[in-house]
This record gives C-alpha cells, sequence and structure tokens, in this order.
C-alpha cells in the first residue's frame, strides 16, 4: 500500500499546490486514501498500544472530543505521506522564509528534519487521529511543539460529512495587521488531504511581505462521529 500511495502523491499537481498556498496559505489533495485505509485508522483508535498520549480536550478547554498521539512507529500510511510529502513542501516554506526576511531555513529531505528535531531535543511523535462525536468541536489553535517547527502540515479527512457526520467543518481564521480576521470554511471529503500553514502565510504589502497570522479548528458536529488523522512533520519535546 505504500508504494501506491506514495505513486499517487508524486502524481499531485505540485505546481498547483505552491500556486494555492501562496495565495490562500492551504491546498487540497483529493481522494488521496481509499476507503479501506480509512476505516483501517478509525478502527485502530481503540488500540491504546498504538498511542503514547491521550487528550480529552474537554478537560484541558481545548474543544469537545479526543486526540491521541502515535507512537514510533508511525502506521505506515502516516509515515508514507510525512516522508512523501514534506520534500515538496520544504521549498515553499523556504521561499516563505526569504519572503518574511526570516533567517529559518528548512533541510530538503524529511529525514534531516527529524534529525534537526532529534538535535535539540524534540524526540516525540506529533501524528495524531482525532476523535468527535456529537457536540464535539476542536478550538482555533496552532501546532507548535517546540524550537523547531515546520511550518505547513496536513489532515487526513476519515469520514463522509453528510453521510457519517453533520456539522463539523473544517475552520481557520486568517488575520492579516491592521484588518478584521478574514474566516475559511471547509467541508472536504473522506480521503481528502487537506495541506494548510501551521501559524502564518506571507501577505504582499506596500514595502514586501507581511505575516498573516492563521489559526484552524473545527466547528460543533451535529450528529454522528467525525475522525481526522493530523501529520504534523516535526517531533515534539513533550
Amino acid at each position: 500500500m505504500s508504494e501506491t500511495l506514495k505513486k499517487k502523491l508524486e502524481k499531485l499537481n505540485w505546481a498547483e499546490v505552491e500556486a494555492d498556498f501562496h495565495a490562500r496559505g492551504y491546498a487540497l489533495a483529493p481522494g488521496v486514501l481509499g476507503a479501506k485505509a480509512c476505516a483501517g485508522l478509525i478502527r485502530d483508535f481503540s488500540k491504546a498500544e498504538l498511542y503514547r498520549k491521550a487528550v480529552v480536550m474537554e478537560r484541558h478547554k481545548y474543544g469537545r472530543g479526543e486526540y491521541k498521539y502515535f507512537s514510533y512507529p508511525l502506521p505506515e500510511v502516516l509515515q508514507t505521506i510525512r516522508e512523501t510529502v514534506y520534500p515538496r513542501l520544504a521549498p515553499i516554506a523556504n521561499q516563505w522564509m526569504e519572503w518574511l526576511r526570516l533567517e529559518r531555513r528548512f533541510p530538503a529531505s524529511f529525514e534531516e528534519l527529524r534529525t534537526l528535531c532529534h538535535q535539540n531535543g524534540q524526540t516525540k511523535p506529533t501524528a495524531l487521529i482525532l476523535q468527535y462525536g456529537a457536540t464535539g468541536y476542536n478550538a482555533l489553535h496552532q501546532d507548535l511543539y517546540g524550537d523547531i517547527f515546520f511550518p505547513m502540515q496536513l489532515v487526513l479527512f476519515l469520514n463522509e460529512p453528510g453521510q457519517d457526520y453533520t456539522g463539523g467543518e473544517f475552520v481557520m481564521t486568517e488575520q492579516i495587521p491592521r484588518a478584521q480576521s478574514k474566516a475559511i470554511v471547509l467541508s472536504p471529503r473522506r480521503g481528502d488531504m487537506l495541506m494548510f500553514t501551521t501559524n502564518f502565510r506571507p501577505v504582499k504589502s506596500a514595502r514586501g511581505y507581511t505575516r498573516a497570522q492563521m489559526r484552524h479548528g473545527v466547528s460543533e458536529v451535529h450528529t454522528g462521529q467525525r475522525h481526522t488523522a493530523g501529520v504534523i512533520f516535526h517531533d515534539a519535546n513533550s
């Protein structure tokens, strides 16, 4: 399955992905995972041995639902996506760093990024799976886990909206300096992969580029159950 998935990822229109990131801060790739792969990830939510940490969101005022961080080794699907997608996004991230006159540059390969994380004490995997039932939601947030963080991440949608659940839209907000916030609301289908900025994107201004701060979350689920898997490329220190 990993080779088939890798080939599918490599065939994506990466020039279009780059253009979407520059214009909007996110890009959607439809139908990356098949129904069987989605069902397998959902089924494994109950297998405690696969995870290093479980978080009941309501206890921390993060929202309402539960998410679990995978232990290493990651499921083959998530590891393949990490290794294959990262090299495509790294040049976009480096272009953003240049436009915003930031010193940080990101290595070409995922293995080099992981080594950099581990050298800085960030050794714990950040790939996770999230589950929401009726009334569940995720408050707006940013996924920053240490001094070393890659500014792009992705989410895989494992259920079919309107069939498995209602509500539960993926929400992003964009805050450009000296302007009111913009809301972006998306309803990707089962198997879709959404790539998006972790915390900001560059926006053209009169003096070059400025940062637009972005956050993401999930609106309230009305009925059913909603599952997603998140791939964050940098590791964490806790």
